[in-house]
């Protein structure tokens, strides 16, 4: 029967689906001893499922699906993330007719053109996505979930749930209200976060400093992140081209761009506009250093951009490079000057102003910069490389000059804060926030720095982090390097603002005019899947704050406690804590961190999570998926074509779960084509009746069996070392690959016909096919019900079987292997087809030599010494020196067990076992000899033999 992976994975998701086999429930003792709970991100279904969602999800599948054999009772559940406004955006887009989300929705996710209105609704847009993709897709790569405890995070019964998170929040103080820098979307006019975002998930807040120039009776703010450097600004620099404004700002006049108008609206200040004008107006005029009291030219640039900051720049030609390029660019374009009004002497007089000296620079750095990298142009690529060197040695080496008074002598490092504080505190700075990107919402809008009265999590609080980072202590972190990354993003996380103004979702309990956010709605629902099924059954309006009190505290948490609650309380206790919660690494800064604060505070350490297993990020050909650029693979498309078995085992086997990794469609086609070929050598395999057991009637087995089988020890031990480790990609190769390896060397040299090879085969491909259960469990579940009448996945994960390990046979095969490589080496240099092979096995006495070196080390002085100390290998004396080194390199790259084999080992008597299988392998006539046993040397080859490494003759 030919391998038709669609038709076998249809039968066993039917099955699968009937039966209701992965649907997990607390065992009847409520032992939770062996009770497993797994998690992975619930999807957010804006868009379709493409392959890298595939991956997320089938890596936590193969661990659900080992511990199940494991004999775990595992739970595995999924749920649906519709918080916050990414669907409305989504659903508006689509209303409007835009047609790049029309593109994506038709062509990109193949929705049909009559089922378009049924997305105009959020609901509506999430459901056909759940049901038409992420649901479809992860039941057919045969994901082993829970279905029944699926739910959305708007469902009643869940918002109860939050609100009972943050009514508890509140009460214990890690809640707090403020002014506070949130990012808005202008289009929205709300704040959004990063699962909000299309462009600058990674954008920063930064904290610019506003020195306050004077032109006559206005400020003119310059935002910069350098305060200490005001003494040493030459010019301001304007767009001429951008629009500026006048505009009334806290009483005061403010010259700024336009667009800064509505940055600082939005960052709690008092804006009117007066009057608009372009930024040509400006040039020419000088401005007053708030700190100095110089008078300063304000210079055209097209460069300076009019939507970051104020839109005026001041210059520091002396300390960047950028500013000294800017100012000798203006210098040498005396035409340009002149056009916009300011004279070219003027700036021609402009001389860069040292503040600060700094080690490996002279006294202008910047020019010294620039000069040295070779650098002549504001365009330069390398210029950001430069300017970033300079900066980062003048913050940690720079120290002021004797102008900065108190601050003189210091390093920049050391009182950059002190100064600005008391710059502000003296009236000639002020602040304001800036992105260190550009941001835009998903939505389409610019996302602007807010500063606004909200509700925010008061993840600065110290206690909070402490007990975090108690968490991360006690949890296991996959891999092992992620630990710090935590502990780093416990340290700079400061309030994170937990509402937004609309959007799905749960009503902030106490003010429903907001919205929780989904960052921060998403951080202890593990819990809710191992009560999912059964609040259902509860009426809504009775899951309030003391129901959750007592089912997650206890009866002593309550005065009446409902016995609903306590009857759940066992349930919630026998799945927690989560065993293993696999994530993207990318959520470490957010969400993962997040969901460690949460249950620090609202569990015991008993519930706290017990590990994180770290993901990777994928590609597809090379480059990154890109949903809205149509740049994906989805799931069915590639279960159609190649079968989910391939689907999963390539994306497991490409790369560990934390590396990144690349669908290639060439080298899926390859995986398809392997596992072609396994199951049809599985097949031949498998007798007309299923056999209940291989145990039973063991035939006369041959060493070459004993090795095969003890070869498959090995390969289950390696491959449950690696599934114990979440080493997915290492667990399947060696499953797969690596013990085909050796399967490729045991057809070779065994008849395959015989009962105790027949035996041997079945044996392993039993043993196999549980160990590839968890990677593809269509093709192995199928193949193993053939062969034993029982599913792979419904027998234990196999065991290390003392009584079949050989070590001895494995070294003494390994020797016969290593003669047919030889061989091999000399057909393939001689081009000769010989009809003779002599093999000459080391003479006594070098046995003897190698004995002396195993005793006295890899040491070639101290083996010598050992060899010499016996009188008949002092008589030989230059053959054992000449010998000794080889075998000294022998033995140091040899564990201290195979040494001890390989002695044990008649080396003669193993290649006179396999003369019969050399003769066939060469098709010629095999004998093997001793060297000192006098025997015919045509080659003169017999004397070259060392121990364990025979010479060798054609003829």
């Amino acid at each position: 029967m030919d391998y038709d992976p669609q038709e076998i994975e249809e039968r066993w998701r039917e099955r699968w689906a009937e039966t209701g086999r992965y649907e997990a429930d607390p065992d009847g003792d409520g032992d939770a001893e062996d009770a497993t709970f797994i998690t992975v991100p619930y999807p957010y279904p804006s868009g379709g499922m493409h392959i890298g969602h595939a991956r997320t999800y089938t890596v936590p599948d193969v661990y659900a699906r080992y511990r199940r054999q494991q004999g775990d009772n595992v739970l595995f559940p999924i749920a649906w993330h519709v918080t916050g406004t990414p669907i409305i955006g989504a659903v508006e887009r689509l209303k409007k007719g835009e047609e790049e989300q029309l593109s994506v929705l038709r062509d990109t996710y193949d929705v049909p053109e009559d089922t378009l209105q049924d997305l105009e609704t959020p609901m509506g847009y999430a459901r056909y996505f759940i049901e038409e993709h992420y649901k479809r897709g992860m039941k057919s790569l045969g994901l082993s979930v829970d279905w029944r405890r699926e739910f959305t995070t708007n469902d009643e019964r869940y918002s109860k749930f939050i609100t009972w998170q943050y009514e508890t929040l509140r009460d214990r103080d890690r809640l707090e209200k403020g002014l506070h820098p949130v990012k808005y979307c202008t289009n929205e006019e709300q704040p959004v976060t990063t699962h909000d975002l299309l462009e600058g998930e990674d954008a920063e807040y930064q904290e610019y400093t506003l020195v306050r120039f004077g032109l006559d009776d206005a400020v003119v703010p310059m935002a910069t992140l350098r305060p200490e450097t005001v003494r040493g600004v030459t010019n301001a620099y304007v767009n001429p081209e951008a629009t500026y404004a006048r505009a009334t700002v806290d009483g005061e006049t403010w010259l700024v761009s336009e667009p800064a108008t509505e940055k600082l609206r939005l960052q709690a200040h008092d804006v009117t506009v007066e009057e608009t004008f372009p930024g040509a107006d400006l040039v020419g005029d000088s401005v007053t250093n708030p700190v100095t009291g110089d008078e300063v030219p304000i210079l055209p640039a097209t460069f300076v951009d009019a939507h970051n900051a104020t839109g005026v720049v001041m210059s520091v030609p002396a300390h960047s490079p950028d500013d000294y390029l800017a100012l000798q660019e203006a210098k040498a374009d005396d035409e340009r000057m002149a056009r916009y009004g300011v004279d070219p002497a003027v700036v021609d007089a402009i001389e860069p102003v040292p503040i600060l000296d700094v080690e490996g620079y002279g006294d202008v750095p910047a020019r010294d910069a620039v000069d040295s990298a070779g650098v002549e142009s504001s365009n330069d690529p390398e210029l950001e490389a430069v300017t970033q060197d300079l900066y980062n040695s003048e913050f940690h080496t720079g120290r002021l000059h004797d102008e900065y008074g108190e601050f003189a002598g210091e390093v920049i490092e050391e009182v950059r804060d002190r100064y600005r504080d008391e710059g502000v505190e003296a009236g000639h700075f002020g602040t304001m926030y800036e992105f260190s990107e550009e941001v835009v919402c998903r939505c389409g809008g610019d996302v602007e720095v807010a500063e606004q009265d909200t509700w925010f999590l008061s993840y600065n609080d110290e206690d909070w982090k402490e007990t975090t980072r108690r968490v991360v202590e006690n949890m296991e972190c996959i891999p092992e390097n992620t630990r710090d990354e935590y502990d780093h993003t416990i340290g700079w996380l400061n309030e994170w603002p937990c509402i937004r103004n609309y959007g799905l979702g749960t009503r902030l309990p106490w003010d429903d005019d907001f919205v929780i956010e989904p960052l921060s709605d998403s951080t202890i629902y593990m819990a809710y899947y191992t009560l999912a099924p059964r609040l259902r059954e509860i009426p809504a309006e009775d899951l309030d704050r003391e129901f959750f009190d007592a089912l997650f505290y206890g009866a002593d948490a309550v005065e009446d406690p409902d016995p609903r609650a306590l009857d759940l309380r066992e349930e919630w206790l026998y799945w927690y804590p989560v065993d293993y919660r696999f994530s993207a690494n990318d959520l470490i800064s957010n969400h993962l961190t997040f969901y460690l604060f949460h249950h620090a505070e609202l569990f015991d350490e008993a519930q706290w999570p017990e590990g994180i297993v770290i993901m990777g990020m994928g590609l597809l050909e090379g480059e990154k998926m890109s949903s809205s650029k149509g740049h994906v693979v989805l799931p069915g498309e590639a279960i159609e074509r190649y079968g989910a078995d391939t689907v999963r085992f390539f994306l497991l086997n490409s790369a560990e779960p934390w590396q990144d990794y690349d669908w290639r469609a060439g080298q899926v086609e390859s995986v398809r084509d392997q596992l072609d070929r396994f199951w049809n050598r599985a097949t031949q395999l498998i007798p007309e009746e299923p056999a209940s057991t291989f145990d039973d009637e063991v035939p006369a087995l041959e060493p070459v069996d004993q090795w095969l089988l003890s070869k498959l020890q090995t390969t289950v031990r390696e491959v449950t070392e690696a599934m114990e480790n979440s080493e997915t990609r290492a667990a399947s190769q060696t499953a797969f690959y690596g013990f085909e390896e050796s399967l490729r060397w045991y057809r070779r040299r065994t008849d395959r016909d015989r009962p105790g090879a027949q035996w041997t085969l079945r044996h392993a491909l039993e043993t196999r096919l549980r160990l590839l259960a968890p990677f593809v469990p269509f093709l192995a579940n199928e193949l193993h019900e053939r062969l034993t009448g029982e599913a792979a996945e419904d027998v234990p994960w196999p065991e290390v079987d003392p009584e079949l390990e050989r070590p001895a046979v494995e070294v003494r095969e390994r020797q016969i292997e290593r003669l047919t490589e030889d061989v091999n080496d000399i057909v393939d240099v001689t081009g000769t087809d010989p009809d003779r092979i002599m093999v000459y096995v080391a003479a006594d006495w070098k046995r003897e030599v190698f004995d002396a070196v195993v005793e006295a080390g890899p040491d070639v002085g101290a083996a010598m010494s050992e060899a010499m100390s016996n009188p008949d290998l002092r008589e030989r004396g230059d053959a054992v020196n000449d010998i000794v080194g080889d075998l000294v390199e022998l033995v140091r790259d040899l564990d201290e067990e195979t040494v001890e084999r390989l002695q044990a080992l008649d080396e003669g008597d193993a290649y006179a076992a396999a003369v019969d299988f050399l003769e066939r392998e060469f098709d010629a006539d095999v004998d093997v000899y001793a060297e000192d046993a006098d025997p015919p040397d045509p080659g003169d080859r017999a004397s070259s033999a060392v121990p364990f490494r025979p010479a060798i003759y054609l003829e």
